[in-house]
């Protein structure tokens, strides 16, 4: 056998996509409560978002205040924003043995990648989903209290501008974890003790 194809033998060879679809929901059962508190921050961003692009259609505000508005909301989805990274971050610190492990049996850096993608991408989807309905149920509740004709035909469209803008957020806010994830050694992963 010619070195050529030894090498050949051992490359890394990634598995289906419906495995890392397992690995990501596998991690979210096991970590259940943080990732239930990461998706109510997603949640709670993602509703405070929504709740004020609805209020921004129910009145027409002033410029002065648009310009606080939107202040408001880019401060809060930053927030969030660090918030998902510092707990994706923390998810692979926790997982150094299984990163190490998944890699020793074959798997690509694109791999571990797309593992958290989908893991953030879920968080993201089910924590915006929530927020975005939290959103336009206050901001309807809040429209009839003070007098103002709730924007009903907008809603759909906030309800699909809020889901998009979690996942976003979330997807973006794991590049960093998941690139970390992704460039660890697999030997030194195995050896490390959390």
């Amino acid at each position: 056998m010619t070195e050529q194809t030894g090498r050949a033998q051992f490359k890394n060879q990634d598995p289906p996509l419906w495995v890392a679809w397992h690995q990501a929901l596998a991690s979210i059962r096991v970590r259940f409560f943080r990732q239930l508190i990461t998706s109510s921050g997603i949640a709670l961003g993602i509703a405070f978002f929504v709740s004020m692009q609805m209020l921004r259609m129910a009145e027409s505000t002033v410029a002065k205040d648009e310009a606080r508005l939107t202040w408001l909301i880019g401060t809060s989805l930053i927030m969030c924003l660090v918030g998902v990274t510092n707990s994706m971050l923390m998810s692979v610190t926790e997982r150094f043995r299984e990163i190490g492990t998944i890699k020793c049996l074959g798997a690509s850096d694109s791999f571990i990648v797309r593992v958290f993608f989908i893991e953030a991408a879920l968080l993201g989807f089910f924590g915006s989903t929530l927020g975005s309905l939290l959103g336009i149920v206050l901001s309807i509740i809040v429209c009839r209290v003070s007098g103002l004709n709730p924007p009903y035909s907008a809603a759909l469209s906030v309800l699909g501008l809020g889901i998009g803008m979690g996942i976003a957020m979330t997807v973006i806010s794991a590049i960093a974890p998941a690139i970390q994830a992704a460039k660890m050694p697999a030997a030194a992963a195995l050896r490390m003790d959390i």
